[in-house]
């Protein structure tokens, strides 16, 4: 956890209350059918025709749905997807390594064969043949679908000398508890969507796609708040309770590019507008955290549990006031706060893109939570971002008594694939 969380996830517009709901009677809306009825009332879903011939009129007197249903992103463009979207209610990480004398060539089939089937699920279209049917009824419901390499996926298809000096191992930190079996891979996926059944099915049609190149090695499933949950667009909040979503760096920024993606002269030519992803499950030990007073929980972030405000005073994105102090000359903004010690001027600069899903996997043999956050940070170069912010984060953090690293891995995500392309297809295929 670092003080750059993610932004808020947008707002559904809510149902009319003067409109009727559906009747019992009514015929059932159609994936294909919601994207067709979505434009006529007022949502964009992206290139005008991109759907023409897959969708029908809805019947008279049917209500159009639309909204979280209709969110729809392009698969295709200069970047992956699911880097700079906006959060997502659910999702899924989940880790592949390739089958024993699966090499480049396979590798190289399996990526086209992923590619087309995101490619599809992202327009709402079915997987394929044999697809299950599991979101018929629903829109893309903003589904993305991204694609990485771990370090070992390069020495598995005779690819280690176009392996990146940035993919190098993570150091080791105090607060690891790592569980090998749930780190690293050979190759990382990213699934997020608005629907649940939206996310599942794309996560079961890329593992029926693996087919006998790779089987999974790790899968993890997280959860945010839905859109439209709250009365007015509002930063998200994790599983401590704690505002989790000011300080991102954002898109509109002049140097946010080169701070989350790799340049064209920056690295590996196959690299350009990629980025790299610093995946870590971190357990929140709530029932140590829950004990603690909101007021030393505030005192343990450095902001107001409330409405994410500093404790120095303002607003939740006013500027932290470091050098304020109380009526007894303490500093009230606390030097081990994790708001304090996170900012990227205490790290030389240090800034990464924070996408995250909460995780509860039931209760431990002690009757603890097993919950807490899959932290996905994204950056141009993990050794200028999360490398030297972690480990300032290791040695003087008051939030790190309360959680625990327990799984990890980092991997080079390749830029976005160009209509008729696959992801990876210039490093496969250079």
């Amino acid at each position: 956890m670092s003080e750059q969380p993610t932004p808020a996830a947008p707002e559904s517009t809510p149902r009319d209350p003067g409109t009727p709901p559906r009747t019992k009677g009514a015929a059932v809306v159609s994936r294909r059918r919601l994207l067709g009825t979505a434009g006529a009332t007022g949502v964009v879903l992206g290139t005008a025709g991109a759907l023409a011939g897959h969708a029908t009129a809805a019947p008279a007197g049917d209500t159009p749905l639309s909204s979280v249903g209709s969110g729809r992103s392009s698969f295709h463009g200069r970047h992956q997807p699911g880097i700079t979207s906006e959060l997502q209610s659910c999702g899924h990480l989940v880790a592949f390594d390739l089958m024993p004398g699966a090499g480049r060539k396979e590798a190289a089939a399996l990526l086209r064969r992923w590619s087309a089937t995101a490619g599809r699920l992202m327009a709402g279209e079915p997987a394929g043949d044999g697809d299950t049917g599991v979101a018929l009824d629903a829109g893309p419901a903003s589904l993305t679908v991204t694609f990485g390499f771990g370090r070992s996926f390069f020495d598995r298809t005779g690819l280690a000398s176009r392996r990146p000096g940035a993919l190098a191992p993570l150091p080791p930190y105090s607060s690891d508890r790592i569980d090998k079996s749930r780190s690293e891979g050979d190759l990382w996926v990213q699934i997020g969507a608005n629907d649940s059944l939206v996310a599942f099915h794309a996560l079961r049609a890329l593992q029926k796609d693996a087919g006998s190149a790779a089987r999974v090695r790790w899968q993890m499933n997280g959860f945010n708040r839905s859109p439209g949950a709250t009365v007015r667009p509002m930063t998200a909040r994790n599983l401590m309770g704690q505002v989790d979503g000011t300080r991102n760096p954002r898109p509109d920024e002049k140097d946010f590019e080169q701070k989350v993606f790799v340049p064209a002269d920056g690295g590996p030519d196959w690299m350009a507008n990629g980025s790299y992803a610093v995946v870590r499950r971190i357990r929140m030990l709530l029932d140590d955290w829950e004990k603690l007073s909101p007021g030393d929980q505030e005192r343990v972030i450095g902001r107001r549990k409330a409405d994410g405000a500093p404790l120095s005073g303002g607003g939740e994105t006013s500027d932290m006031d470091l050098e304020k102090t109380d009526a007894q000359g303490d500093l009230v903004v606390p030097f081990t706060a994790h708001a304090r010690i996170s900012r990227p001027d205490y790290n030389q600069g240090a800034t990464i893109l924070r996408r995250l899903f909460s995780y509860h996997d039931g209760y431990g043999e002690d009757g603890a939570p097993d919950a807490g956050m899959l932290f996905v940070c994204w950056q141009a170069d993990p050794m200028r971002g999360f490398v030297p912010l972690q480990f300032h984060l290791d040695r003087g953090d008051a939030l790190s008594r309360y959680i625990r690293h327990e799984a990890s891995g980092l991997y080079a995500v390749p830029g976005g694939a160009a209509k008729g392309e696959y992801v990876g297809q210039r490093l496969l295929e250079g």
